[in-house]
């Protein structure tokens, strides 16, 4: 939604603690989203067919009709009746500022996936979603020995301390940007030292437009951003990352390759407003990372 004016024209400091306003805006604009959603739809550009592991509601019928045109599976979603499928509802102003509220809904509920599926030579990334699943299927994960890659996010503020150390052990790869490597830090009292020390590879930290950084106990490896041909939105650049990330690691890149397919993917991503709004084919997606990084 976009608000033809700017809030704090129509706050007063002085009445912060009793508010009531009202936002008449423009015009509303739904988009499809999620964490898990915005990964899947860029490994779908990418040529894969990720499998989706969530709870939606009883509105999904759209979103599903969506992923099944960009060719993913919806096999590995609950749905839940009773709930509304967890939404995002934000509000900008004309100084790009946001009022957001959000809505669990349906991800409330675990998605209680059954394993037992699982292929051989699965990679799995545990990005923000229920916080039960968060965690039994980490455990699930490791029991199983699949690699994966730990992303927690948005769920942070919500994530308890010892969960958040337990997912964190024995994760792949631990992949935050810079704000929330510092919550964590913070949180666990742990340095980036400590939590290499618990993950399998590599701890990854983005930095916006300023690139990326892939660390191991052996060295720094900086990763410029891609360039763009245009920025008109950047949200959802760091779930893109993440597809080209998870692409590389499928198909036996370096790490520090595998990053870089990220970078490429996220200048996508940051083209259009929306984060599955954005489309490229296989072949530009390589003629672009080879023009950037050679």
């Amino acid at each position: 939604m976009d608000f033809p004016g700017k809030f704090t024209d129509h706050i007063l400091p002085e009445k912060i603690h009793d508010l009531n306003v009202c936002f008449t805006v423009n015009d509303l604009s739904e988009k499809f989203g999620g964490t898990a959603g915005n990964i899947a739809y860029n490994l779908s550009l990418l040529g894969e067919t990720p499998l989706i592991l969530a709870s939606a509601g009883k509105d999904f019928n759209g979103y599903s009709a969506w992923l099944e045109k960009n060719g993913l599976p919806v096999t590995g979603i609950r749905i839940m009746p009773e709930e509304f499928t967890a939404s995002a509802y934000i509000t900008t102003d004309q100084s790009d500022n946001q009022i957001t509220g959000f809505t669990l809904g349906a991800m409330r509920h675990p998605s209680l996936y059954n394993f037992s599926k699982t292929i051989e030579g699965a990679l799995a990334i545990i990005s923000p979603g229920n916080i039960d699943d968060m965690l039994a299927y980490s455990r699930t994960l490791k029991e199983l020995a699949i690699p994966y890659i730990f992303d927690p996010g948005q769920s942070l503020p919500i994530i308890p301390k010892d969960r958040l150390v337990e997912i964190l052990t024995g994760a792949d790869i631990f992949i935050s940007n810079d704000y929330e490597l510092e919550m964590v830090n913070k949180t666990t009292e742990m340095d980036k030292k400590t939590i290499l020390n618990r993950v399998n590879t590599a701890l990854i930290t983005t930095f916006g437009d300023k690139g990326s950084m892939v660390s191991t106990f052996e060295e720094n490896i900086r990763i410029p951003a891609a360039d763009a041909t245009r920025v008109i939105d950047p949200t959802g650049a760091g779930d893109a990352y993440r597809a080209g990330l998870l692409k590389g690691i499928a198909t036996e890149k370096g790490l520090t390759d595998a990053a870089r397919m990220g970078a490429t993917c996220a200048s996508y991503a940051v083209e259009y407003k929306g984060t599955q709004e954005h489309h490229f084919s296989e072949i530009q997606f390589w003629k672009r990372h080879q023009n950037f990084f050679g």
